[in-house]
C-alpha cells in the first residue's frame, strides 16, 4: 500500500532527523524557502500559500495540539511565531492554524492529488501495489477520477482506500464510502478538524456506514503512540485498541510506532495479543455483531448472493462450526459473509493473487490461493485435503461450505449452494 501526500499543509523539514523540542516562549519562523542542513528555530512548510490570510493572533497547531504558536508577525510570505505550548516537532508534521476557536480551512486550497502524488502513483502501480490510501478526500470525484486512471494504467486490479480526516469528508461520508474500495479512519488528522471528544463516537460511525456499504475499514494513527519511545503502552491505549476491535473495525494500523518508533515489533505484538484477546472475549461471550443489513444489491442475482451469505452466517453461529469455507474469483461472496462478522474463520479460496491480497484487508477472512477448477466438488475435497495437510482443520470439525454450481451442458442453470461437511 502506498499513501498519498494530499491536500495537507506540513512540515517539509526542521533540520533535524527525528524530532526537535519547541520550549515555551521560543521565537520560530515558518519559511517557504527551500534551505539543506539546519536552521536553528526555522521550520519549511510544503505550500507556498500557507500563510495567505493568516493574521496576528492567530494560532498555529502542530500535529492537533503537539505543540503551538502565536503568530507575531507576518514577513512576505513567511511567519514569526512564539511557541506558546511546548511540544514536539516531528518530520511531516501537519500545520493547521486556529482563530477564536476555529479552524482556519485551508487545505480545500489544495488539490486532492499533488504532482508529487501523481509521480508516486505511477511508481506504486510500476511497483505493483495492491492499495492507494488517499489522503484528504473531500469528496466522492477524487476517488472516481483515480479509480479511472488506475484502470486505464494497470492490468491489475489496484483498490482505492479513502482517508476520512476531514470536516469535509464527514459530511459526505457516505457516498466516499460507496465510491471507495474501502475507508481509513485517520484520527491524527480528523481529530485536529472536530472536537476532541467527538472523535469515539465518529470513528463508531465511519464504521458502521463501511459495514453498511460492505466496505473494509481500518482504524489508524496513534493506536500506541506512547509505544514510540517507551517499551509497553498505556493502559488507556490498550483499552482504545479493544474499543476498535468491539467495533467490529477490518484492521488496525501502526504508523509513528513502526515508522520511527524505537520499538517497532513490540508495538506490533500487543497490538495483535490485544485484537486477539478481546475477539477471543467476544467468541466467549457470544456478542453478536447486530447490524440491521441494508440491501446492497439492485439485480437479482446480487440479492441472491447477498441473502445467501446473510443465511450463511446465521447457520454458522447457530450450529457453532468451525470453519467457513468460500470459493471466489474476485472477492464478493468472502467480503459478504464477512460483512455479517461470523463467530467461525472465513477461508476465501481463490485462483486470483490480487483477490487474496484484497480480501486479507477483510474482517475474519484468511484468503488462500489454490488451482480451482470448474468441478466444485473437486474444489471441495482439494481444499479440506489442504487444511488437513496444513493442521488448521482436522477430522471430525464441520465445515460450513458457500459454493457456486458452475452451469455444465446437462444442467446450464447457475445456483448456489450452503452445505455443512464434517471433515472424515
Amino acid at each position: 500500500m502506498i499513501d498519498t501526500e494530499g491536500s495537507q499543509i506540513h512540515v517539509v523539514d526542521h533540520g533535524a532527523p527525528s524530532s526537535v523540542k519547541a520550549e515555551d516562549g521560543s521565537i520560530w519562523f515558518f519559511t517557504t524557502e527551500k534551505f539543506e542542513g539546519s536552521r536553528q528555530f526555522t521550520v519549511q512548510a510544503n505550500y507556498e500559500g500557507f500563510s495567505e490570510g493568516i493574521k496576528v493572533g492567530d494560532e498555529l497547531v502542530i500535529d492537533g495540539g503537539m505543540a503551538s504558536f502565536e503568530v507575531i508577525e507576518k514577513v512576505g510570505n513567511d511567519l514569526r511565531c512564539k511557541c506558546t505550548d511546548p511540544g514536539l516537532l516531528l518530520p511531516r508534521a501537519k500545520l493547521s492554524f486556529w482563530r477564536d476557536g476555529k479552524l482556519v480551512g485551508k487545505n480545500y486550497e489544495l488539490p486532492t492529488l499533488s504532482t508529487k502524488d501523481w509521480s508516486d502513483i505511477e511508481f506504486g502501480i510500476s511497483e505493483g501495489v495492491d492499495f492507494i490510501a488517499m489522503s484528504f478526500v473531500n469528496d466522492a470525484d477524487a476517488v472516481k477520477h483515480l479509480k479511472n486512471y488506475l484502470s486505464t494504467k494497470s492490468s491489475r486490479s489496484i483498490r482505492v482506500l479513502a482517508k476520512i480526516e476531514s470536516l469535509e469528508s464527514l459530511q459526505k461520508l457516505e457516498e466516499i464510502v460507496e465510491a471507495s474500495d474501502g475507508i481509513m479512519v485517520a484520527r491524527g488528522d480528523l481529530g485536529v478538524e472536530i472536537p476532541l471528544e467527538q472523535i469515539p463516537t465518529v470513528q463508531e460511525k465511519i464504521t458502521h456506514v463501511c459495514r453498511q456499504f460492505n466496505k473494509p475499514v481500518i482504524v489508524a494513527s496513534q493506536l500506541l503512540e506512547s509505544m514510540v519511545e517507551y517499551p509497553t503502552p498505556t493502559r488507556a491505549e490498550v483499552a482504545d485498541v479493544s474499543e476498535a476491535v468491539r467495533q467490529y473495525a477490518d484492521a488496525l494500523m501502526l504508523s509513528g510506532e513502526s515508522a520511527i518508533g524505537s520499538y517497532g515489533n513490540k508495538a506490533l505484538s500487543v497490538l495483535r495479543m490485544t485484537s486477539s484477546r478481546m475477539e477471543l472475549w467476544g467468541r466467549e461471550e457470544n456478542r453478536q455483531s447486530g447490524l440491521h443489513q441494508c440491501q446492497l444489491g439492485v439485480a437479482l442475482p446480487d440479492r441472491i448472493a447477498e441473502q445467501i451469505c446473510n443465511c450463511a452466517v446465521e447457520m454458522a453461529n447457530n450450529l457453532g462450526v468451525d470453519a467457513i469455507f468460500v470459493y471466489t474469483k474476485h472477492g464478493q461472496m468472502a467480503s459478504l459473509l464477512s460483512r455479517n462478522r461470523p463467530n467461525p474463520p472465513i477461508f476465501a479460496f481463490t485462483n486470483d493473487n490480487s483477490t487474496r491480497m484484497a480480501l486479507n484487508l477483510q474482517w475474519g477472512v484468511i484468503p488462500l490461493v489454490v488451482d480451482l477448477s470448474d468441478d466444485m466438488e473437486a474444489n471441495i475435497t482439494k481444499t479440506i485435503d489442504l487444511m488437513k495437510t496444513k493442521g488448521i482443520m482436522k477430522q471430525g470439525d464441520a465445515v460450513l461450505v458457500v459454493s457456486d454450481v458452475i452451469p455444465s451442458y446437462a444442467t446450464p442453470t447457475v445456483y448456489q449452494s450452503i452445505r455443512v461437511k464434517t471433515i472424515a
